[in-house]
């Protein structure tokens, strides 16, 4: 009889890509601070599992009152559930691993 296969952490996270939008107030230094860090956070960290859309409220007006936002830049990470907020510019990296629930958090 042969043993059951083993299920990777790793495969059971990449079941479930992370769906992340960033809102920002167009090309100011906080909103250039915040994509730059966040991409390469999600490329270091989740490369090829995550989906990120930026939003910028100045050209996308109705999203700040749709999603209640109180300040920026603002990050939300939709999937996977729980549906997490973070404000700031994404530089606090342990801070940003926290919120999306992976490890390295506490480094």
């Amino acid at each position: 009889m042969t043993d059951p296969p083993q299920v990777d952490s790793d495969d059971v996270e990449d079941a479930h890509p992370f769906i992340l939008r960033l809102f920002i107030t167009g090309a100011t230094p906080n909103s250039v601070r915040a994509i730059t860090n966040l991409k390469r956070l999600c490329e270091k960290h989740l490369p090829g599992r995550y989906t990120l859309e930026i939003i910028d409220i100045h050209q996308q007006p109705e999203h700040a009152e749709l999603e209640q936002l109180i300040a920026l830049p603002l990050l939300i990470k939709e999937q996977p559930l729980p549906q997490r907020r973070l404000i700031g510019d994404m530089s606090d990296t342990p801070r940003v691993l926290a919120a999306l629930g992976l490890p390295g958090s506490k480094s």
